[in-house]
């Protein structure tokens, strides 16, 4: 079996999702995604996971259901995907319209010296995604998918997966904030949810 090429700038396609979707609510996974969707552009409706390896699918899963009306997208790395795949199981048993998994797919654990994961060895995410009963899944090889996924995220088009090939390389980190409580509150109050 032939490794996919993984030839797509991360940053820009985040950058390029981002704008496309002013409205979501964002998850970034640990490491790599976070400093992409930080360098993207920040924003309230953002939140980032710092710790939490394997849980950004899981988190964008309750805020699908608790938010049905807005759209959720999580952005997260292929070695954290590989971390929590059982929650693909969960998601797809759930199958909530408005959640979309991108995964930033560098064949690589980034954050622990790029040791290969093993969508590098054939692994895809994707047709797990579909054998767990998402509505949609693909593989993503150019960054002109951008609107065909930001086109999804906003219809709330039903759940769904874009593994996403980009060039495995170590890039400047953009570090987001890491005041847990700071962030939590940003986001309760960015969803309406600040206590009087």
């Amino acid at each position: 079996m032939t490794a996919p090429r993984r030839t797509i700038d991360r940053r820009a396609f985040v950058a390029g999702l981002l704008g496309a979707c002013p409205s979501a609510l964002v998850i970034a996974g640990l490491g790599a995604p976070a400093y992409d969707l930080f360098a993207a552009g920040d924003r309230d409706e953002c939140f980032y996971l710092w710790g939490a390896m394997g849980g950004a699918a899981a988190m964008g899963l309750g805020l699908a259901l608790a938010q049905p009306e807005r759209s959720v997208l999580v952005l997260t790395g292929d070695g954290e995907q590989l971390m929590g795949l059982g929650t693909l199981a969960t998601i797809g048993a759930q199958r909530p319209a408005n959640l979309t998994l991108v995964i930033l797919d560098n064949g690589r654990y980034g954050e622990t010296g790029m040791q290969e994961t093993h969508t590098s060895l054939g692994t895809s995410l994707a047709g797990v995604a579909l054998a767990c009963g998402f509505g949609w899944a693909e593989e993503v090889a150019s960054i002109e998918g951008v609107p065909g996924i930001a086109g999804r995220v906003r219809a709330r088009a039903g759940c769904g997966l874009a593994q996403v090939l980009v060039r495995a390389e170590v890039l400047p980190r953009t570090l987001p904030s890491r005041d847990g409580p700071y962030l939590k509150e940003r986001f309760r109050a960015a969803l309406g949810l600040v206590e009087t």
